[in-house]
């Protein structure tokens, strides 16, 4: 009997360092998620800070802006503006004597 008492008594030890190790790992990885969510959190308003920035720093205004304060750039001016247009599909521009393409690609002349 005093065998099987001192058996148990191992066992018992051995069971209880068991749960306290297992509960001390707990603890580490629920400290160690705990820091990750955190961190996560912090690249996740980092990231939306960002995105407001890029935004400002994309708008019209100020490109425009930039452009002709470091570039010097400047809109055209209306009278000097030539607009040029396309002919419709399918036409062919005038004096080369070609009328039309058929629908298989060959010109008809």
């Amino acid at each position: 009997m005093t065998r099987l008492n001192a058996l148990l008594l191992v066992l018992l030890v051995a069971s209880a360092l068991a749960v306290v190790t297992s509960q001390h790992q707990a603890r580490k990885l629920f400290i160690d998620l705990e820091a990750e969510q955190a961190a996560a959190k912090r690249l996740d308003e980092e990231f939306t800070q960002l995105q407001l920035e890029q935004g400002t720093w994309a708008t019209n205004k100020r490109i425009e802006a930039v452009a002709s304060r470091q570039l010097g750039m400047r809109l055209p001016d209306p009278t000097t503006t030539v607009v040029v247009t396309l002919e419709a599909p399918g036409r062919a521009p005038s004096g080369d004597g070609i009328t039309g393409a058929a629908p298989s690609g060959d010109r008809i002349k």
